[in-house]
Order: C-alpha cells, then structure tokens, then sequence
C-alpha cells in the first residue's frame, strides 16, 4: 500500500515539475516505472476526478479538484492560519525568508514558509525536512527543547561531519553552544550550515508538540539583524506558545 501511495504522490509532484500534460509514455519514463502502474495510478485518479484526459490520446493533466481539497485543508489549520499573521509581519520586518516548522522527535518538517522579494534569499519549501539537526538553528532548537538527559545522549552518540569551515564539530562546543541558546532563548546558525547563510530560530510548544520559527537570509544581511531576529522570534514564540493554552 505504501508503494500505491507514493506512486500517486510522484505523479503529482511529476506535473508540477513538468508544468505541462504528460502521456502515459512520459509518465513511465519520468517516473522509472512500468506502464501499467502509470495506467492503474491514471486511471484511478482520473475516476475520482482528479486528472483529465486533455484530448483522445493527448496526455494527462491535473483539475483543479486536489487544488480546491488542500484549500480548505489548508484554511482550517489553526496554528497556520494564526501564525501566518506574525509570521508575514516578521518576514516584512525583517525582509528575510521566515519559516515555521513543526518537530516530531528529532525530525522536523516545514509547515509554513515566506520568503521576501530580494532576488537573493534563502529558500525551502513546505514538507521539506530541516536538513541539518547539529548545523542549523531550526536542528539546534529542536535539540534545546530536549531533556538534559536526551540533549546529552544524542550530542554523544552524533556524527558531526563539517558542512562549512564554520560547522562546530567538537560535541563540547555544540553542547555549550545549545546550553547558552537555551538560556537566552534564541539559536544562532552562522555559516554552519551552509557557506553565505546566516538563521535565527526560536522554539514553542503548541499543543504539547514542538514548533520552530527561523528567520534566514545571506550572511551579508543578516548579520546585522541578528539580535533583531532574535527579539522579535523570541516574541513571537510567547505569543504563539501562549495561545494554545
């Protein structure tokens, strides 16, 4: 079952990559799979409305049904549609790329992303996982929302491999590093991760489930906006972590 999902999902991400109708042919060579797996997934979606034949042998494209579906999902997150107020307010003071992310453990995904109109920004997308648990400041915070027990456990038992000439390798400076972040309130990735980039996070629990808010931008920028970041994300935290009690 997992495989038939997955199947479905690569279709979609398929056409949004590709912008553009897609015979069954295209979809076998784009997706790597036999054609009849493409004819089962097709056909199945197309049933339930979700795709159209543009013409008799003329390829596939999506409706706007799975369009409309995440519209109404989307409108009624309460956590997203709050957050998406401050955030925006957040992303204009700061005339950075801001990002919510939710963590499950010590995995974290992006839930909410708004980016600024600078041609150079920092960029991820929604869905996407927070790539470094020990470089980036969204990873750090998710590490400071753990017991001192577990921080400890994870730190020693961590690869560090160096993503950057900036990357803290040695577990002792990483482990202070969180610990003071922890006290103060905010994170700070300063090239760690990767070279050029600068973020800020701070982290709240809503509904006894960890959230992270980053501000990210060129080190060029940042740097002089960095305790700014950090005022305002810490804020930001209280007001959201509030709300959900």
């Amino acid at each position: 079952m997992s495989k038939i999902v997955e199947r479905t999902l690569d279709v979609f991400e398929m056409f949004a990559a590709e912008k553009r109708r897609l015979s069954l042919t295209d979809m076998k060579r784009l997706l790597g799979i036999p054609i009849s797996s493409c004819y089962d997934v097709i056909h199945t979606l197309e049933a339930r409305g979700y795709v159209y034949e543009t013409a008799p042998r003329a390829g596939y494209y999506p409706t706007r049904r799975l369009y409309n579906i995440a519209e109404v999902i989307a409108s009624h997150d309460s956590l997203v549609q709050r957050a998406a107020v401050l955030l925006g307010k957040l992303k204009d003071d700061m005339g950075e790329t801001v990002t919510l992310a939710k963590a499950t453990g010590t995995r974290a995904i992006y839930l909410l992303v708004m980016e600024p109109e600078h041609p150079i920004r920092y960029s991820v997308t929604v869905g996407a996982e927070i790539h470094s648990l020990f470089a980036t400041s969204a990873g750090k915070a998710i590490l400071g929302s753990l017991s001192e027990e577990a921080l400890e456990e994870c730190i020693q038992s961590a690869k560090l491999p160096r993503l950057t000439h900036k990357t803290l390798t040695a577990k002792s400076k990483l482990l202070a590093d969180i610990r003071l972040s922890r006290v103060r309130g905010w994170y700070l990735n300063r090239e760690e991760s990767i070279e050029g980039v600068v973020t800020v996070s701070g982290v709240f629990t809503w509904n006894n489930a960890v959230h992270i808010i980053t501000v990210a931008g060129p080190a060029t920028r940042m740097e002089e906006k960095i305790q700014s970041a950090a005022q305002q994300i810490t804020q930001l935290c209280k007001k959201l972590g509030d709300a959900s009690d």
